[in-house]
């Protein structure tokens, strides 16, 4: 029987391979000769270059745990048609998981187009079954949802008869216009459009006014539940299924079946813990179990709408398949943002990331990234693999016919509690993992060390796209929360190297640990953008003479990571100058985001602090929203990091323009021969930080670096000066 998907070899990995191995050769060659020229005690340099020992032996064994993920990369293909021979009507049901936590830093109106979104999949409606859950807890919400509800009567037939992509309203509108060929299809455009802008007015006009009119509320029970002495963090369980394929709203303007669609706000108390995203994916899990059961879930945030309506059918190609369907427990699409400029200033592509997550695949699987996964409901609920394990596909369809709507509600509701999972495993065996940020990725390694294996599917039409940060703030912000998540689990005992050890294969735990040690990765960064320009000022050199044979693997082992990750970022259709935005922030990121991340992480071990999770706003006003279109990089406000990244940029400005100057009148005997690597490195850097020293010396709008932290970010400077190189 043929497969219903194929995997196929990337090409180019002999000479991958090849040039890999010449730079390991090249990387040891500098430990030896780090090693064997050492200093004598007693000199200015000898702590200084015990420091760059230690920084490279890092890069050197963070550069070994990256080959995991690059030495057999995959790529996935999927045979849809043979899909629809084999299976037909017989299809699984499905239910998918909508999140959103906030509605100021996620827009009631963004969130519904993602629900309308994956209602709309090109599949059988009353196979689909749609959650969202609102940890906000908002009525706005609510009302959102409930006029998606009844728009969605329109929008699902229009895109069924025009085959619309994407099926996100407000995507699909923002990239179309009325040139149409057919005068019927521009009148029906038409019409679906107006419904969509008075819809969305609605909705933002009870966002700015902070409440619903009186006669929406009167259009349903479940305005009901909200009173005036109900907060975000303090609130009772509500649970309103708006569309039933049985009983309420149940078809379209062309008779044909909606997908269930249901509003779920867990119960909220301040002495109870919710457990952040973890908490609501379980209360859904608990909730859907009552209503459709179906034996496949997908979850998606709220700002990642479906681009492609076939990835339903995609994914099923993987579960379905005879030979291989058994093992694999969730899919994993890459996830990919539209608001990208031109050159991605703020490197938010995530372009290596789903790159190393083809890596990882052939190693046992992608990691479980938070949003577009696909999983099987029972791996979710902690099953482990076995080979005599067979799923019930028919499962959810046989309880299409539940009894009473409302008393499922009340039901449902029950489960959404926060004392219901006192004393159970919910948030240990069952269920997402608790008590880390980075809930995804201890699941999803727990998942694989059950036995089950996971694969990544990328096709050539994007399966998910959403909303990147359009800030420096908001960029540092969510990086900040990915790095952390991921060393705390690094730090836990589900460190993939421990927990994962005789359950999954070294390759696969070396996998999991590169966005494991993303944070400590600040430490030897920010070391190495700092001491050599400072020995460059002090007349102290730390890299071998121009002359030297030495300077060979150094040399090397930079030029061909950069000249392959170019090579790699052009393959990927980035421009040159995106890929140097990229260096940028690969440094601010690590000096800032990852900075702060290990920082956090400490201070939660020892109990300092306790662990928070910060949803990344969705939100710019006008001014910032033009400057990120133009490309010009955002400050505005007296952020620490930002204080950090202007030291570092003007302490490498004071040290090159210092440096050279004692070369040029020969004080101190120095000589270009001498301290050539080092001009190198801290010219690259000055470039690099061009726009810094924009934004702190010639821009006049409101994006420019703060006058404080300019000035802050100069005393800085002079101290580390004053302490470190002593005046002659």
């Amino acid at each position: 029987m043929k497969r219903l998907f194929a995997t196929e070899k990337l090409g180019g990995r002999v000479l991958y391979r090849f040039q890999a191995i010449r730079v390991f050769v090249g990387i040891c060659l500098v430990l030896y000769y780090r090693a064997t020229h050492i200093p004598a005690d007693g000199t200015t340099g000898r702590a200084a270059w015990l420091g760059m020992v230690a920084a490279e032996v890092w890069f050197g064994f963070y550069w070994v745990l990256m080959q995991s993920g690059r030495w057999y990369p995959i790529r996935r293909r999927t045979f849809k048609d043979r899909l629809a021979d084999r299976f037909g009507e017989r299809l699984p049901c499905v239910d998918i998981f909508v999140c959103t936590a906030d509605p100021k830093s996620e827009p009631p109106n963004l969130v519904i187009s993602t629900v309308l979104s994956v209602m709309a999949y090109n599949y059988p409606a009353e196979k689909l079954n749609v959650y969202l859950s609102d940890d906000g807890g908002s009525i706005l919400t609510f009302y959102a949802l409930w006029e998606a509800s009844l728009f969605a009567k329109h929008w699902l037939p229009f895109c069924k008869t025009y085959k619309v992509e994407p099926r996100s309203p407000a995507a699909y509108f923002s990239e179309t216009d009325k040139r149409r060929d057919d005068l019927h299809t521009l009148k029906e455009w038409s019409f679906v459009k107006g419904l969509y802008e008075e819809m969305t007015k609605r909705i933002d006009s009870a966002v700015v006014s902070g409440k619903i009119p009186e006669e929406m509320k009167a259009k349903h029970k479940g305005f009901s539940e909200w009173n005036s002495e109900m907060t975000p963090k303090n609130h009772q369980p509500i649970l309103q299924i708006l569309i039933d394929g049985k009983h309420i709203n149940a078809n379209d303007r062309e008779v044909n079946v909606l997908p269930t669609l249901v509003y779920m706000a867990r119960e909220k108390r301040p002495q109870y813990h919710h457990n952040f995203k973890a908490g609501a994916m379980n209360a859904l899990i608990r909730v859907s179990s009552v209503i459709s059961n179906s034996p496949i879930i997908m979850n998606v945030d709220c700002d990642m709408y479906s681009n492609n309506s076939d990835s339903i059918r995609d994914a099923l190609c993987f579960f379905l398949d005879e030979e291989m369907g058994h093992k694999i427990g969730f899919v994993q699409y890459p996830q990919t943002y539209n608001n990208v400029t031109k050159n991605d200033i703020y490197d938010n592509s995530l372009r290596v990331i789903n790159q190393d997550l083809s890596g990882f695949d052939s190693v046992g699987g992608p990691l479980y990234c938070g949003s577009g996964c696909f999983h099987r409901r029972e791996i979710l609920c902690g099953r482990r693999y076995t080979q005599e394990y067979k799923e019930d596909w028919d499962r959810g369809i046989k309880r299409k016919t539940q009894v009473n709507i409302y008393q499922t509600e009340e039901k449902a509701k029950s489960l959404a509690t926060c004392a219901y999972e006192y004393k159970t495993q919910w948030g240990n065996e069952i269920g997402l993992k608790y008590g880390c940020p980075a809930e995804d990725i201890i699941t999803g390694l727990a998942i694989h060390c059950r036995g089950w294996e996971s694969v990544f599917m990328s096709p050539s039409r994007a399966a998910f796209i959403g909303v990147g940060p359009t800030t420096l703030a908001q960029t540092i912000l969510q990086h900040k929360r990915w790095s952390e998540g991921n060393f705390s689990i690094f730090l836990s005992k589900y460190c993939p190297f421990f927990f994962g050890h005789g359950n999954i294969r070294l390759l696969h735990q070396m996998a999991y640990s590169i966005p494991g040690l993303w944070a400590p990765n600040s430490l030897p960064t920010l070391y190495y953008v700092i001491i050599p320009s400072l020995g460059l000022l002090k007349s102290t050199p730390l890299f071998p003479e121009i002359m030297s044979p030495w300077v060979i693997p150094f040399l090397y082992v930079s030029s061909v990571e950069n000249m392959y990750n170019l090579y790699e970022a052009l393959l990927s259709r980035e421009t040159l100058k995106g890929w140097w935005n990229g260096q940028r922030m690969w440094i601010i990121k690590r000096i800032t985001s990852y900075l702060y991340g290990v920082i956090d992480t400490i201070r939660n071990l020892v109990g300092l602090s306790k662990m928070g999770f910060a949803v990344t706003s969705k939100v710019s006003n006008k001014d910032e929203w033009k400057r990120y279109e133009q490309e010009i990089m955002e400050f505005g406000s007296s952020s620490p990091e930002y204080v950090i990244i202007a030291t570092v940029a003007l302490l490498n400005h004071v040290c090159l323009v210092g440096g050279l100057c004692q070369i040029i009148t020969g004080t101190w005997h120095m000589a270009l021969n001498i301290f050539f690597l080092q001009v190198i490195l801290c010219g690259v850097l000055v470039i690099i930080n061009i726009p810094i020293y924009e934004a702190m010396f010639l821009r006049k709008d409101t994006g420019r670096i703060p006058f404080s932290v300019t000035l802050a970010s100069i005393g800085f400077v002079i101290l580390i000066v004053a302490l470190f190189v002593p005046i002659i």
